[in-house]
């Protein structure tokens, strides 16, 4: 993804999809998925199969960015390459934000969408992502953890990701309800030209503030969440929450690249 300059249109976030006539409606073909992985050798394969499985009535390609697992999960990975999967390696722990720059780089859809591996997001959610899209309705789909069905988040995690929100929609003039959800789904157009400098979980706040700070509005959908807890592998922490806040200060008051 190359360098822009400021790249605002204006000063509140207005998109253009929602003025899309039948006849100009982009003609989505490709669904690129980045799949990062960090030790998720117990459930990359299963993610791989949903992936595969799922319906969009698109071409599809997906990335699988091994971010320098330890655990085996390259080996797992090896055996599931095929002329749909393929796998871009980091020879040593870059963090998610820099496992998604890897896949960027590569990929050639239409769209893109940010698939975890860790079975927390079900692909069977990907439809409700796409049709506002399809429909010339959005630009740009996150899907929201606090709007559909989910198993519920600790305490500490739940607060922690509608405070962020809050802080998104404060500074940003926006009504995010989930800004710090993994599935992110782009018209490749939206972020051709945005450079992602953030290395690790910070790549949320910062994609975020980056398509608002373009005049972009984000549309939101509910999905399915099943989220695990420290024990079962799950790697965000608080000190990430203190990272979040500091890049969405970052890129409201500082120049955006």
């Amino acid at each position: 993804m190359s360098t822009d300059g400021e790249g605002e249109r204006g000063g509140d976030p207005v998109s253009n999809a929602d003025t899309y006539s039948p006849a100009e409606r982009p003609a989505y073909r490709t669904l690129s998925v980045i799949v990062p992985v960090y030790n998720e050798r117990n459930t990359v394969a299963e993610v791989i199969r949903r992936v595969r499985a799922a319906q969009t009535g698109l071409e599809l390609e997906v990335v699988v960015v091994d971010d320098g697992s330890t655990d085996g999960s390259d080996k797992v990975l090896a055996a599931l390459t095929d002329s749909t999967v393929r796998v871009v390696t980091h020879p040593g722990n870059l963090g998610k934000g820099a496992a998604i720059r890897s896949g960027l780089e590569v990929v050639r859809g239409d769209l893109v969408l940010v698939q975890d591996a860790d079975l927390e997001y079900d692909p069977d959610d990907w439809p409700r992502l796409l049709d506002p899209l399809m429909k010339g309705k959005a630009e740009v789909v996150y899907g929201s953890r606090f709007t559909g069905e989910r198993k519920n988040m600790l305490p500490s995690h739940w607060l922690g990701n509608r405070l962020l929100s809050l802080i998104t929609n404060v500074l940003y003039r926006t009504t995010l309800s989930d800004m710090e959800t993994c599935y992110k789904l782009f018209d490749r157009r939206v972020i051709e030209g945005i450079t992602v400098d953030s290395n690790g979980f910070a790549f949320e706040p910062e994609i975020t503030a980056k398509v608002l700070r373009r005049g972009y509005r984000i549309y939101e959908v509910p999905i399915s969440y099943a989220g695990r807890e420290v024990a079962e592998g799950k790697k965000i922490t608080w000190v990430d929450g203190f990272r979040a806040i500091y890049t969405l200060l970052r890129y409201r008051v500082g120049r955006v690249r």
